[in-house]
């Protein structure tokens, strides 16, 4: 009997010395902070879609609050700003994953952002020169993550150099003049292009994320210079567009389309003779890597470097049908 009171005894205060501990780490665990990730898309398109669904399943992995934006019906800083303000009113937002859809007008409500309080990575496109490395106006956020657009766009002229044989005249349509993404993608064509003698580029068209004008300003070219033989078309408005115009005006084979994102409807294209290049980006790995690091800079203090930049895949005639590459494809 003295030992059963004993061993209660010593029980009862062992509960008594740990109690307290116990409590606090409870309050502890209860008081912990639900970490907050908005996502602001530059435009209502599939490869934005894709960087959410990335955002997303990351997300969920880590236990982060993801709240996004409503897409923007067009491209331009004077439909976005509105969503992203509407997006910001939420409150409570620990880091800003957004798509800046200029790279000089959204430096100043982005700096207010930041100066409030919250953490910015930008995605897909950045601000200046991309540089954040150094001081600057824009050198504020804390990383930029998506793909290298100007190697994307030399390697994308050395595969439509290939195609072609090597010469002839190509045009390009594109999309926004003060976007970083396809200002990338059109400096490396062009400078891919130039390193091919009898190869020349005779123009590039602004169609402002606007598939009919793409369509509208491809055909005009094809008209102007009927000795076109390949097209580059920077993103999926502007591939889209494109390829429809040489389908229209009957050179379907004659002029080489190379493409840039890979939607279903490219990727049908190329299944059906109408594209004949494809490069993919890897939107839900820029979407998964935005919110790791940002999850890793907010509980860890772990910087991200100032660039970090995804890969990039060719889907071609050869490989369109392998199994391998679907899950490059934007769904």
């Amino acid at each position: 009997m003295k030992k059963l009171l004993l061993i209660l005894l010593v029980s009862l205060l062992t509960i008594a010395v740990c109690l307290p501990f116990l409590a606090e780490g409870a309050k502890k665990k209860a008081g912990k902070k639900e970490i907050t990730i908005a996502y602001m898309p530059g435009i209502e398109d599939p490869f934005m879609r894709m960087i959410e669904k990335g955002a997303r399943a990351k997300a969920k992995e880590l236990g982060v609050n993801l709240i996004v934006g409503e897409y923007p019906k067009s491209w331009g800083p004077e439909v976005q700003m509105p969503n992203l303000e509407a997006l910001m009113a939420r409150g409570g937002v620990d880091l800003l994953m957004v798509v800046p859809t200029s790279i000089n007008a959204l430096i100043a409500p982005l700096k207010k952002i930041y100066d409030s309080g919250v953490e910015i990575i930008t995605c897909d496109t950045f601000l200046g020169d991309g540089d954040y490395s150094k001081k600057s106006d824009y050198s504020f956020p804390l990383a930029y993550i998506g793909t290298d657009n100007e190697l994307g766009g030399k390697k994308v002229a050395e595969q439509l150099a290939k195609l072609i044989g090597q010469k002839g005249k190509v045009y390009v349509n594109t999309t926004n003049p003060d976007v970083s993404s396809v200002m990338g993608r059109v400096k490396g064509f062009q400078e891919g292009i130039a390193e091919f003698p009898n190869m020349k580029v005779v123009g590039v068209d602004y169609n402002l994320d606007v598939q009919q004008k793409a369509q509208e300003q491809t055909l005009a070219m094809l008209q102007k210079n009927p000795d076109i033989v390949g097209v580059f078309g920077t993103n999926l408005y502007s591939a889209q567009g494109a390829y429809q115009a040489v389908v229209n005006a009957g050179l379907t084979g004659a002029v080489k389309i190379a493409t840039w994102d890979a939607t279903q409807d490219l990727i049908n294209a190329l299944k059906d003779g109408k594209v004949d290049l494809v490069l993919a980006q890897k939107p839900a790995e820029i979407g998964s890597l935005a919110v790791e690091w940002g999850f890793k800079y907010l509980t860890q203090k772990k910087a991200p470097p100032k660039k970090v930049i995804p890969g990039f895949e060719f889907f071609t005639k050869e490989n369109v049908n392998d199994p391998k590459m679907d899950q490059f494809i934007y769904k």
